[in-house]
């Protein structure tokens, strides 16, 4: 007998292998496609980590690894159940989310949400009907496929492993044949697991259309899941949330500024990971049915283990109804029912160009039309619900996205034969059949769908925008004219460099657009990267206030980019009219410092800016006294002092050091005696508190932070499986 082995199988994820057991630690996004890809067909046990969330993703993602148990390794027809080793609190909440996602919501919480009697009717018999069932034809619940491990004095028993917790994300895996040490602390990022196909070119902004982030299934190794962004008049709403969101925009060169709004189908993991969107400059609009938002904040809550109110607060809901047409800002959007597992809507989005409509439907997830007919005649899925399906079907669009995928519960591309559509391409599917090649396309990461051009007035539009947030103040519309009259819009390509280093001439202002910018400076031996810019953000505004020489370090285009050019003079004199020169130069200041505290350092620039808008600083010389009280936040920059108890503080790197009020602890109001001289921040109590609700990367990092120093009351503990 052999000691156990381990397989590296991707950041953040391990596979320890004996004679009877294999174990996977860590589950990051798509892990079933990175053990699809080595071939590692079996595993009857997970180990949940310690840590939620790295690098901007969750790491408790089990749908797909369930799913692959139950069915592609023939767990459910065999008998086998499969193990979930971890915190009692964290086994808890990923069964809850595991039922939210399987089998959907209960009677009770549709009823609490004041779901129609008839809908939930629907929902709740096609759940049902699609469940797996025991011999007595009863939906078998989420608990009963799992054998529940919780750690036991840091100790849990597999089948022959005996696993010890022997630190943060530290384990020690034994058998009768020896030991091994698992250690995914370090695992900081988790990359896709599959090669990302870049945009090289510029795509440029519409009035109406559709960008593929991904159109392949939760099991396709090689390919990313269903992802698709509309571009209406410059802003995106993405239709729905993919794995690995943030990396699939940047291939795209769309950046978290440009995204407004997320229309959400429903909670399967391929579709709803939504976590990236807590880490959003803005709060994203949750474009859906009251039912499904509930169940995706309640699902998140469970994936990041924060109260389910404290999600909600990074979210803001626009609530739809299938059957009613709502107005987004001039985008009309009719949502409308599939049939699925769980709840799930989808929907025709359309607006009016040069006097007729132009409209793109998303099916969504749906089953294929003869099973739907088979449930309508079996009573359980409404007329109505099934008229709609086929009218969709057959109607005329711009733009038809429907589900191909086959199987259990996805749909099949016969189904559109009959459409009178301009264009219709299919998701979940990674091969369509010879007969449809001359009659559908795929929906294929890269692909774009114009319906309706662009024009210059949506990019005007935007420099207003964005040069409104910068200032933090509007724009009068005699100088934006001014700007604009003497502005001119360039595109770059991934990698080109927009400024050079130690150049020496200052001629232009860029106010980015789309896309995102590296910020790199090189010190004669190697090349640092020293920030990450994106649509929003300028270049080179400093120098214009300040009239600095040359450029300290270089610009370059990571991903396609936009930017408004303005010449240096007109942007310094703009300034000067507004008086803003010494403000900006003070923010300027001020964003660079607050960078280096450590429940800032996760903040993007975007963010740091807007953070510093509201942040003014105070110096203390040596001696001086001065009361800090709850009117708002202090948080030390440098120096030494002592409060009125006598306590020493020096600023710490590592460790806020902060006086008066503070957002998520009890306020700190003191006496200080300056020992040397000292500098602080200061965030005004009732500005910052809005600004938090307002900014949920801000809101979110500053809680993080909190949550790693000492015991939240936002912790979720062990909650019921309902």
């Amino acid at each position: 007998m052999s000691n156990p082995s381990v397989i590296e199988v991707a950041s953040g994820a391990r596979v320890v292998v004996g004679a009877a057991d294999v174990v996977l630690f860590g589950q990051p996004p798509e892990i079933i496609k990175t053990l699809l890809q080595q071939k590692i067909r079996g595993f009857n046990a997970l180990v949940l980590t310690d840590i939620r969330e790295k690098g901007g993703a969750l790491t408790n993602n089990l749908e797909f690894l369930l799913y692959y148990f139950l069915f592609l390794a023939d767990g459910f027809k065999e008998g086998r159940k499969l193990a979930i080793a971890g915190d009692r609190a964290a086994i808890s909440q990923a069964l809850r989310l595991l039922r939210l996602t399987l089998t959907g919501p209960v009677a009770a919480e549709l009823d609490a949400w004041g779901t129609d009697a008839e809908l939930k009717n629907e929902w709740l018999q096609v759940a049902n009907a699609l469940a797996l069932q025991d011999p007595g034809g009863a939906a078998i619940p989420v608990e009963d496929f799992f054998h529940v491990r919780p750690f036991d004095d840091d100790v849990v028993k597999l089948n022959e492993f005996t696993v010890r917790h022997t630190g943060q994300d530290r384990y020690d895996v034994s058998d009768s044949a020896g030991s091994v040490a698992i250690d995914l602390s370090a695992d900081s990022h988790m990359v896709p697991p599959y090669e990302l196909q870049r945009d090289y070119v510029p795509g440029g902004l519409v009035k109406l259309g559709l960008e593929v982030l991904g159109g392949a299934s939760g099991f396709t190794p090689d390919e990313p899941c269903t992802g698709l962004a509309l571009c209406h008049n410059g802003d995106y709403i993405l239709i729905d949330a993919m794995p690995f969101l943030d990396e699939h925009l940047v291939a795209r060169g769309i950046a978290k500024n440009q995204v407004a709004a997320l229309f959400l189908t429903h909670l399967h993991d391929d579709h709803c990971t939504m976590f990236p969107l807590m880490l959003m400059p803005h709060v994203v609009e949750v474009i859906t049915t009251r039912e499904i938002f509930n169940m995706a904040m309640d699902k998140l809550a469970c994936a990041l283990g924060w109260a389910v109110e404290v999600v909600r607060e990074h979210f803001s809901l626009f609530e739809v109804e299938p059957g009613v047409v709502a107005n987004y800002y001039g985008l009309k959007i009719l949502p409308h029912l599939t049939v699925h597992s769980i709840p799930t809507i989808g929907a025709t989005f359309s607006r009016q160009h040069h006097g007729r409509d132009r409209q793109i439907c998303i099916v969504g997830d749906n089953h294929s039309m003869t099973e739907i007919n088979k449930l309508q005649q079996q009573g359980l899925v409404r007329k109505e619900t099934v008229a709609t399906l086929q009218r969709l079907y057959s109607d005329r669009f711009s733009l038809l996205v429907a589900d191909g995928g086959a199987g259990a519960i996805h749909g099949d591309p016969e189904d559109a034969l009959q459409s009178k559509s301009e264009r219709v391409c299919y998701v979940h599917v990674e091969e369509l059949a010879n007969e449809f090649d001359t009659t559908f396309s795929l929906a294929v990461a890269g692909k774009r769908y114009t319906i309706i051009e662009g024009d210059p007035v949506l990019y005007n539009s935007q420099v207003g925008h964005y040069l409104a947030e910068w200032l933090d103040k509007r724009v009068s519309n005699r100088w934006l004219r001014s700007l604009l009259a003497e502005s001119e819009i360039r595109r770059y390509n991934s990698d080109d460099v927009i400024v050079v280093q130690d150049t020496a001439h200052r001629d232009y202002v860029y106010l980015m657009l789309t896309g995102y910018c590296d910020v790199v400076q090189h010190d004669g031996r190697q090349l640092n990267s020293i920030a990450r810019l994106q649509a929003g953000d300028l270049i080179g505004e400093m120098a214009a206030i300040t009239g600095s020489g040359a450029r300290n370090a270089s610009v370059v285009a990571r991903t396609p980019v936009t930017v408004c050019v303005f010449p240096e003079q007109n942007f310094s004199t703009f300034i000067s009219a507004e008086g803003m020169a010494q403000r900006l130069h003070e923010r300027w200041s001020l964003r660079l410092l607050l960078g280096e505290l450590p429940c800032f350092t996760e903040l993007t620039s975007t963010v740091l800016l807007r953070t510093s808008i509201i942040a003014s600083a105070i110096d203390l010389d040596e001696g001086e006294q001065r009361h800090l009280g709850e009117e708002g936040w202090y948080l030390m920059l440098a120096g030494k002092v002592r409060d009125a108890a006598g306590n020493v503080h020096e600023y710490n790197t590592r460790q806020l050091t902060e006086f008066g009020w503070r957002p998520f602890l009890e306020p700190v109001a003191t006496q200080l005696t300056a020992l040397a001289d000292s500098r602080f921040v200061f965030f005004e109590h009732d500005a910052l508190e809005a600004r938090l609700l307002e900014v949920p990367q801000l809101n979110y990092y500053v809680r993080k932070y909190r949550a790693a120093q000492q015991p939240v009351s936002w912790k979720l503990g062990v909650v019921p499986p309902l």
